[in-house]
């Protein structure tokens, strides 16, 4: 009767299945979970980006308004439209204007399926 692994090849080769199998143990429990870390700090880092960039926007098109450019939009809430390149890098929403004396207010609205927040701006005409 032969036994298994009695020949030094077999025994050789089955010592580097084992160390076949080790090294994907540690491949997917070591390299892994640090690329899914990496792969979330980035969507934070984005959606942070975002935020910043959306608030700079709103509070930059409410100074236009509060410097005198308000009095040419009708009273209610209507679309407003934003001509800032950056708006390119937001996600998917919309700007909305209304003017409801004496409150003047400028929103973005996202509308995705990871929408954040919304961002407002309020000014009290005079």
């Amino acid at each position: 009767m032969v036994m298994p692994f009695a020949n030094p090849k077999h025994r050789r080769q089955g010592m580097l299945t084992t160390d076949l199998v080790v090294a994907m143990a540690l491949l997917v429990l070591l390299v892994f979970p640090i690329t899914y870390g990496y792969w979330e700090e980035t969507r934070t880092a984005r959606s942070h980006y975002q935020r910043a960039a959306v608030m700079e926007l709103v509070d930059g098109e409410m100074e236009f308004l509060a410097a005198g450019e308000w009095p040419s939009h009708q009273t209610g809430t209507h679309p407003y439209l934003v001509h800032a390149a950056s708006v390119t890098n937001l996600p998917p929403g919309r700007f909305l204007l209304t003017v409801e004396p004496p409150l003047l207010r400028l929103t973005w609205e996202p509308s995705g399926p990871r929408k954040g927040p919304a961002v407002s701006r309020e000014w009290h005409l005079p």
